[in-house]
């Protein structure tokens, strides 16, 4: 990256994360996607989605949901983390804390943060993936 993308990424990185800060709780649930009907997106997750380009992210939590339906710990509540470095970056999902369950490479991103957790909770309709700020 030259100066000014890298000047550019910041300045993105800092309006996500003022952005994201304002949400606590949600409104409304959003579909994003016709493969993956039962995961929807509260506020929060969805303002990430659109304001990072990151609904390849959220296509990777739906991907994983009928292999998290099949384990009794994450029936109901997921923890996701995407790590960046250097344009690579790393997707888990834990049980619990260092209880990982699935990790996933990925090859080249451009995702403006270092890190984002993100959660998924059963609300009994629906896989709901949301901000620790909104649980």
């Amino acid at each position: 990256m030259n100066a000014t993308e890298i000047k550019e990424q910041s300045a993105k990185a800092i309006e996500l994360k003022t952005g994201l800060a304002d949400f606590y709780g949600t409104q409304a649930y959003h579909r994003f996607s016709p493969l993956f009907p039962n995961l929807v997106l509260t506020d929060g997750a969805n303002y990430l989605a659109n304001k990072a380009g990151a609904f390849w992210l959220m296509d990777i939590i739906g991907s994983y949901q009928k292999e998290c339906q099949r384990d009794d710990m994450l029936r109901d509540m997921q923890f996701w983390t995407l790590k960046v470095t250097d344009g690579e970056a790393v997707v888990t999902c834990e049980r619990d804390t260092n209880n990982v369950a699935f990790t996933q490479d990925i090859p080249y991103t451009d995702f403006p943060l270092d890190e984002i957790k993100l959660y998924v909770c059963n609300n009994g309709d629906y896989m709901v993936v949301l901000l620790p700020s909104e649980y």
